[in-house]
């Protein structure tokens, strides 16, 4: 069954036909059976889903919409918002995996008992696996303990004899203030009246289960959410996600107190025998964490939502394991409420260091001997307002290594961010050193990912040895474990890189003399293929050539046209729109997703569409089978009708982009269907691409030759100011 009210946009329109918007635009304004908005706005209007689904079946624009569309226009379109129909989908989800007989049965009359029955069903299933799951005409459980004070001091603390420190402490606690919003559980079972706008929805997730499976289905649509609303949600990469469960070990029990899309917890989800508790200040974020766990594991998940300073979820729990990446820079954190909270063992925080009162959090939801990792902006490894809680987590042997990754590990992308691994102390005496690590040097070129095979196996070993043994052998530039005495200075500075000694030497001035070898080499290249000088073209002979356009030639079937995805396979590279422009090889990665992308094959031309850049790169057989990134268009000739050079050399031209672009206020964007070429016979085709395809030859000769001379100099610099290579 069909919901007629789900509605859907141009975009959502392209999307379902596998077609661009403006050939959406071109239906509405040439068939005046085109379906009518429904809604939306006069500049973004919705179409009611069953319409144009009809619509595009009558003119033969498809043959049937493929399943996955269908059931994401459904879920995107849905009258409470697409989270609320994310929830929806994953509680059925969660029972089709755990209880698929009695999905079947309850699905199989109509809409109207599917609904009035699914919340029972879902108790059943939710209630086991998640045991603070809310239901209609149950008391929430709000906490893990019933507790909703922030300021309860743990039973296991132990007492301490009163001091006029910690009764002024008491006495300021005594004090009646206004609470906290106490924490509440992450999901709550959907009445039936709420259920049934969703149950169109519903069905066709559970046909797209059958296909896929339970999993899969619920992170795709996951997946496909988060990539629709990059700017609505703080992602932590699938790969440091890992690093950080490897370093917390084998834990029993563990927390993400800042639980985001749940990522962290579900790098451990796997292992057997864990237990999983989540909080995130976002209800919704909690509440599809809760889901996508319980999807990943057998074991209950204890998932709340609410301010994790403000309103600890969890405030009798010790844990082995704390697993964090907490929103940075905040300000609001509650600096003027929480005081004389008990969890600042290390001293209280500024209101400018949100991120050492998550440490000091994690710190006090660990039990003894437990590890917690956290991802951190670098300032808070240097910030003065921060140096004397840092100072005492040295002394106290809390903090154990400072990590230094490589930009691009985790949005910022241009920041170089840092682990801080913490042990909170048990009995046993504090060991004197800490472990720095800097990971810098694996940074890839571009806009690519760090090279993480090469990021975790340099962490995981230093940080196995020093687990270990309490010390590392000393590895320059990279590793090194340096006695708590020595960084108790004035400023408590722990950014690796200050207190790393410079990497070995490599080669010195030998690779120097190679690098300096191979910049003669490519400018004798370059030389060669300079162009000859230009001969202009006689008047008599300088008549307009007929011209066509992309669009037409795609029409014509001289070509196709693709446009780059959103989503791609592990270990298969993307090509960027930077690597384009740069002329590098790809560099860039894409969410994983379900949907098909589009790879490369040699002879394809392939442009980038915003920016202004006159672009366009042929592919050869080093970049053939590469994923097509975003802001890219392909085009795939037809070798008997135009030649690959021809067609990538006048789509070059600069007054061709300036009359196919569109200006917004702060970008350009090109409409590659206006681009413009000239009709020429095939044998004057390869004459234009001959010339073309040196010319590109030059530029590439050109793009090294700056490459190496970059080295050369850097390499000089380096040599006579580390005293490696002598000014004479």
């Amino acid at each position: 069954m069909q919901d007629n009210a789900t509605e859907v946009t141009a975009a959502g329109i392209a999307r379902l036909a596998g077609v661009g918007r403006a050939a959406v635009s071109n239906w509405r304004r040439r068939h005046a059976d085109f379906p009518r908005p429904v809604g939306g706005t006069e500049t973004s209007p919705a179409f009611a889903l069953a319409e144009v689904e009809e619509w595009l079946r009558r003119h033969r624009k498809l043959a049937e919409v493929p399943l996955k569309e269908r059931v994401w226009q459904q879920l995107v379109g849905h009258p409470d918002g697409p989270v609320t129909a994310l929830v929806h989908a994953g509680c059925a989800l969660l029972l089709i995996h755990d209880r698929p007989p009695v999905w079947l049965d309850i699905s199989s009359g109509s809409d109207e008992r599917l609904a009035a029955l699914l919340p029972a069903a879902l108790d059943e299933v939710l209630t086991p696996r998640m045991p603070e799951t809310a239901r209609p005409g149950r008391p929430d459980r709000s906490h893990v303990n019933g507790q909703h004070s922030v300021n309860t001091p743990s039973a296991a603390t132990p007492a301490t004899p009163a001091t006029p420190a910690t009764q002024a402490a008491q006495a300021a606690q005594a004090t009646p203030v206004t609470p906290a919003t106490p924490a509440t559980p992450a999901l709550h079972i959907p009445t039936a009246p709420r259920l049934l706008p969703s149950v169109p929805l519903l069905r066709g997730v559970a046909e797209l289960a059958a296909e896929r499976g339970a999993r899969p289905t619920f992170e795709f649509l996951l997946g496909r959410h988060l990539d629709a609303n990059p700017r609505q949600y703080t992602l932590t990469p699938p790969d440091l996600a890992g690093l950080m469960a490897a370093l917390a070990g084998t834990p029993a029990t563990v927390l993400d107190p800042a639980c985001g899309t749940g990522a962290l917890l579900r790098a451990v989800a796997d292992r057997p025998g864990r237990r999983l508790h989540a909080q995130d200040g976002s209800p919704e974020l909690a509440a599809l964490t809760a889901l996508r766990l319980a999807l990943h594991t057998r074991a209950p998940v204890h998932a709340a939502a609410g301010d994790t300073l403000r309103a600890d979820a969890y405030p009798e729990l010790r844990a082995d394991a704390v697993l964090c990446h907490p929103p940075f820079n905040e300000r609001n954190w509650g600096h003027d409420d929480l005081a004389y909270d008990p969890r600042w063992e290390y001293g209280f925080p500024a209101r400018t260091e949100s991120e050492l009162a998550w440490v000091q959090h994690a710190l006090a939801r660990l039990r003894d001997g437990g590890t917690a990792v956290l991802l951190m902006p670098p300032a808070v490894a240097s910030r003065r307002s921060g140096r004397r809680i840092r100072a005492d987590l040295l002394r106290r042997g809390a903090l154990r290594a400072v990590v230094a990754l490589p930009a691009g590990a985790a949005p910022p992308y241009s920041v170089p961010l840092h682990l801080w691994v913490l042990r909170r102390p048990d009995r046993t005496p504090a060991q004197p050193e800490v472990l720095l690590v800097d990971a810098g040097r694996f940074t890839a070129e571009g806009r690519g990912g760090p090279d993480w095979p090469g990021v975790r196996e340099t962490v995981l070993d230093a940080w196995g040895a020093f687990d270990r043994d309490g010390s590392v052998e000393e590895r320059p530039g990279l590793a090194r474990s340096v006695p708590v005495i020595e960084l108790l200075d004035d400023d408590v500075d722990l950014a690796p890189a200050r207190r790393l000694p410079p990497p070995a030497d490599t080669g010195g001035a030998g690779r120097l003399t190679d690098v300096r070898a191979r910049l003669d080499e490519t400018l004798r290249l370059t030389a060669e293929l300079a162009p000859p000088p230009a001969e202009p073209v006689p008047p008599a002979a300088s008549g307009r050539l007929p011209l066509t356009t992309v669009g037409e030639l795609a029409r014509a079937g001289a070509l196709v046209m693709r446009t780059g995805g959103h989503g791609g396979h592990a270990r298969v590279p993307v090509l960027t729109d930077h690597d384009v422009l740069a002329g590098t090889a790809p560099s860039g990665t894409l969410p994983e997703s379900e949907e098909e992308p589009v790879l490369t094959e040699p002879g394809d031309v392939v442009l980038p569409v915003l920016g202004g850049g006159a672009v366009a790169r042929v592919v050869d057989e080093a970049t053939a089978g590469a994923v097509l990134g975003r802001n890219l268009v392909l085009l795939r000739p037809d070798p008997a009708a135009l030649d690959a050079w021809f067609l990538a050399g006048f789509l070059r031209g600069t007054a061709n982009h300036r009359q196919a672009s569109s200006y917004a206020s702060t970008a350009t964007r090109l409409d590659v269907r206006r681009l413009q070429l000239p009709r020429l016979a095939p044998d004057e085709q390869r004459r234009y691409g001959e010339r073309f395809r040196a010319l590109d030859a030059f530029e590439r000769a050109l793009r090294e030759a700056g490459r190496l001379g970059e080295q050369l100099v850097r390499g000089m610099y380096d040599g006579l100011t580390d005293g490696t290579i002598a000014p004479g």
